[in-house]
């Protein structure tokens, strides 16, 4: 109770030009070294803007002066690099099962994903992939991997990369069963390397799923029960049959209420297709928001069988740089703030790679001063009274004076 007073008298009395815009502040606890990190809490959302912009770190020095320490956000996302291989097609035949395309690399090097893009738009093929030094031998990399494509006015979806752990040869064989020749426009050969980002993985409140007979669709609502960034969604379908759906994921902008009840304004986040083929992860641009809405477009096939959805977001961090003596406090919440301009973000190569990160305490809200209530002049009756008189006495005073000269 007493750590609880002496911020809110900070807040009142030293920071209060600097602070009195935003809403909320947390104290920072154990700075000691220059720089620390900060991981911001799942709660912080609901009162942040969505671009994040009104996060502000200000210090209390000893002699009661108000400081404001510089910070570098980070969203910690995974990271990808392709390193791609060049190649020539050395060899393409035909046996009575299907095709075999043979790719030579100049020297052994490292691959895990070979990208294909072929002419046929609509098809669902067979494949199985091989490695050699010497084209004598062969060693089986991918055994009856499946590649897809389809196109008509409902879906378009293709899936036509092979994907496997890393191997080194100098040649490659493709083996496709299939009795119409593959039409092959291009081919990428390529090591792909993922850094794995940092997530918070998000537990829904609330899942409701209904199948609209009318309209073909299932819609499947979820309320996270607070504002959180989500950048993750993963499906699980139980059905064991093949099946490619349309989707669409939409979040809650906003909501109001009429005579006929509430109506719910929704916005859309992204477009996929629900599919047997692949892990029905999806990913998209970091949101903040609560009640997330998932259509899936049956068309005349029998609604799915949805099991767990999981949820996650990426974790953000600041990265921030203490220069003098003080008690800090994570301030935020305004909706006017802009976005803060620090020197730092021009020298973030010399941020060190090893930081401390600082706990928070708990959220405590800034008390508005209020400006003092000044009465108009005319709620005041005695002042309304004399007015009146005076208007009075001077149309009395111009009358007579009229009628003198008349």
């Amino acid at each position: 109770m007493k750590n609880t007073l002496l911020i809110l008298f900070f807040i009142n009395t030293c920071a209060y030009a600097q602070m009195s815009d935003y809403a909320y502040t947390r104290e920072l606890k154990n700075v000691s070294e220059q720089w620390h990190k900060i991981t911001l809490p799942d709660d912080i959302y609901a009162h942040l803007t969505p671009n994040l912009n009104d996060i502000r770190i200000f210090g209390i020095t000893p002699n009661g002066d108000t400081i404001e320490a510089p910070y570098l956000r980070q969203e910690l996302t995974e990271t990808n690099s392709n390193a791609p291989s060049d190649f020539k097609i050395i060899n393409q035949s035909q046996r009575n099962d299907g095709y075999y395309f043979t790719f030579k690399l100049p020297f052994k090097t490292p691959i895990n994903e070979i990208q294909l893009d072929f002419k046929q738009q609509n098809f669902d093929w067979r494949t199985t992939l091989e490695g050699s030094q010497n084209q004598s031998e062969w060693f089986t990399i991918l055994d009856d991997y499946r590649i897809l494509s389809i196109k008509n006015e409902l879906t378009d979806y293709q899936f036509t990369k092979l994907r496997f752990s890393t191997a080194e040869y100098r040649y490659f064989r493709l083996f496709i069963a299939t009795n119409k020749q593959p039409n092959l426009k291009q081919a990428s050969i390529l090591l792909r390397k993922t850094t794995a980002g940092k997530y918070r993985n998000y537990t829904a409140q609330s899942v409701n799923i209904i199948n609209d007979k009318k309209t073909k669709q299932t819609i499947i609502d979820l309320d996270l029960g607070q504002s959180l960034p989500v950048s993750h969604l993963n499906i699980n379908v139980e059905n064991d049959y093949d099946y490619y759906r349309p989707m669409t994921i939409k979040y809650l902008r906003d909501s109001f209420k009429t005579e006929k009840g509430w109506k719910y304004n929704y916005g859309n986040i992204s477009s996929a297709t629900l599919n047997s083929i692949e892990k029905n992860e999806l990913k998209f641009n970091s949101r903040t928001l609560q009640k997330l809405q998932i259509i899936i477009h049956n068309q005349d096939n029998t609604p799915l069988e949805i099991g767990k959805i999981s949820i996650k977001g990426y974790a953000n961090e600041l990265t921030a740089r203490f220069t003098e003596p003080a008690n800090y406090y994570l301030t935020y919440g305004n909706r006017k703030a802009r976005k803060p301009q620090y020197d730092i973000a021009r020298f973030a190569n010399k941020i060190p790679e090893s930081l401390t990160e600082l706990q928070l305490g708990a959220a405590q809200k800034i008390d508005k001063k209020e400006a003092p209530k000044v009465d108009p002049l005319f709620e005041n009756k005695a002042w309304l009274w004399g007015i009146m008189l005076l208007i009075i006495g001077l149309l009395g005073w111009f009358s007579i004076q009229m009628m003198r000269k008349k």
